[in-house]
């Protein structure tokens, strides 16, 4: 029976709720179009198409997607609405200044995500099914205000102007934002497939320590307040590169804590309440290829980028050369595991050790070096 299910075409293994979800992307995507058609370029509107096929399929892939992404939509929605075309009614409608507009959505996605750590790691040294049930739930709802946020904020910077209105993914706090979630998302994936709750102690730290980023940036630099794009970003090509190249960073962040874990694991610390290492080290393989193949897409659209708005493919910016280390390293580590038949511990510690290298490059460059990317510094 199980030969003749994979035998059938992939279209009759599709359930109606497959179709179901794939109707209302499309449907979202027309009544998107109609609205915004006439303001979009010929390049905005193949990315608008391109994400409705990508989303359609991550949802026939991921069956967890079908509901996540409209109920976040939904909450979005929910705070459109609310707002009814006055950025005003933030601090006016209790549902906005409590719930739903975009700073108070991420403040929720911030305290969550400090939730679900503790939870987890309760759930890790009680060995208590329970609490790592609460703890994933946290998380999801930590990724729905992530990206029910992000949608707002998008709403909320042409409420601002329309000349102000962008993506939210143009600086450092949109950014750090969009990390958590993705690498939120990738990990309760990858808990499901493989069945290792006991792993978001770890994963969730990285994204705890991020988070305890964006409040600083917060409260000390005021880093949440809406601002318009300067000229260099002003361009299609950013709604594409920078998703792309955070799907690579979150998963090598990912691979990193999953490294943490396999290290400890393969001593005997934390003995019984870890996975068995050769499965971590599987999520970690299958982590930074996922990672590994977004980053690279990243890197030739970048470059694609620069020869449109500088007129040169490469020009050794302190960025490009940094993306280009990362990139290297963890094509190195690929190798080594398919060709070499590396396992275990060296790619453990390679993985732990790549997390410092990729923080450099998405942090540590703004910080410390100036060049082409100097926009983005602190």
């Amino acid at each position: 029976m199980m030969e003749m299910t994979l035998q059938q075409p992939f279209y009759k293994r599709l359930a109606a709720a497959d179709w179901l979800f794939a109707a209302l992307i499309v449907a979202v995507a027309g009544y998107s179009f109609s609205l915004y058609g006439s303001a979009m370029d010929y390049y905005e509107q193949l990315i608008l198409a391109g994400s409705a096929v990508g989303l359609i399929a991550l949802g026939w892939f991921w069956k967890s997607w079908r509901w996540f992404l409209p109920l976040a939509g939904g909450m979005s929605q929910l705070a459109i609405a609310l707002y009814d075309h006055n950025l005003a009614r933030a601090g006016e409608s209790f549902g906005l200044k409590f719930l739903l507009s975009s700073q108070s959505s991420f403040m929720w996605m911030c305290t969550l995500f400090f939730l679900a750590t503790v939870v987890y790691w309760g759930a890790l040294l009680s060995r208590s099914a329970l609490l790592a049930r609460i703890a994933r739930g946290l998380t999801w709802a930590a990724a729905a205000f992530a990206l029910a946020g992000l949608f707002t904020r998008w709403y909320e910077s042409y409420l601002i102007a329309p000349d102000v209105g962008r993506i939210p993914v143009s600086n450092l706090y949109e950014v750090f934002i969009l990390f958590c979630l993705i690498t939120a998302l990738m990990y309760l994936y990858y808990e499901a497939k493989f069945a290792a709750r006991q792993l978001g102690a770890f994963v969730l730290l990285v994204i705890s320590a991020a988070v305890g980023f964006i409040l600083w940036y917060t409260f000390d630099r005021q880093a949440h307040q809406i601002q318009p794009l300067i000229p260099a970003l002003q361009s299609w090509w950013m709604k594409i590169h920078v998703p792309a190249n955070f799907v690579g960073y979150g998963a090598f962040s990912l691979s990193a804590m999953l490294g943490v874990a396999q290290l400890l694991a393969r001593r005997g610390i934390l003995a019984g309440k870890l996975p068995a290492p050769d499965i971590i080290d599987e999520m970690m393989y299958k982590a930074i290829s996922v990672g590994f193949l977004f980053f690279t897409i990243a890197t030739i659209l970048g470059a694609m980028w620069a020869a449109d708005a500088w007129g040169g493919y490469w020009s050794w910016d302190p960025k490009e050369t940094w993306a280009l280390i990362v990139w290297l390293n963890y094509a190195a580590w690929l190798h080594v595991r398919l060709v070499k038949g590396w396992r275990g511990e060296p790619l453990a510690w390679w993985a732990v050790i790549g997390l410092l290298v990729t923080t450099f490059a998405f942090i540590g460059v703004n910080m410390f070096l100036t060049g082409l990317h100097s926009y983005g510094t602190l």
